[in-house]
């Protein structure tokens, strides 16, 4: 696995001082196509592989207080992706050279056994910014 950069980084408000909240992310695809680097573009090359279900990526400083979450700046630097179908770490998995767009959860729990990302849900809140689309690669070339 490796890091994926840049890394995310974000704040939060208007959270519930006292209650215990997780910061989650995944990944999803953008659209259905897979791409190439060519002529100093992206250009679509074929139809996207199947992506594997989405695994989660909790924010190791998770569960903590609405309070806690406010004071500070949120990285997901920790965060490890890799291409490998058969990964046993837990690293998040995607299809290298097709586009992604990360999704930010925000999830009202006590623990882990109650943490639950279902559109809905009304401890959940989930949040989305089009400028962290980005493309899955090996191998980062300038």
């Amino acid at each position: 696995g490796r890091r994926m950069f840049p890394v995310v980084k974000m704040s939060v408000s208007g959270l519930e001082p006292d209650a215990k909240y997780f910061i989650v992310m995944d990944m999803v695809p953008v659209d259905d196509n897979r791409y190439k680097f060519h002529d100093s573009e992206w250009v679509v090359t074929g139809k996207a592989e199947p992506s594997m279900t989405g695994r989660l990526y909790i924010h190791p400083d998770s569960p903590a207080t609405g309070a806690v979450w406010e004071k500070q700046l949120i990285s997901f630097q920790k965060l490890k992706i890799t291409n490998n179908h058969l990964d046993t770490f837990g690293y998040v998995i995607l299809n290298s050279m097709h586009k992604y767009q990360p999704r930010i959860h925000v999830v009202k729990a006590n623990d882990e056994s109650s943490l639950s990302i279902q559109e809905g849900d009304d401890g959940l809140s989930t949040h989305v910014f089009k400028e962290t689309q980005f493309m899955a690669v090996t191998a980062y070339q300038n």
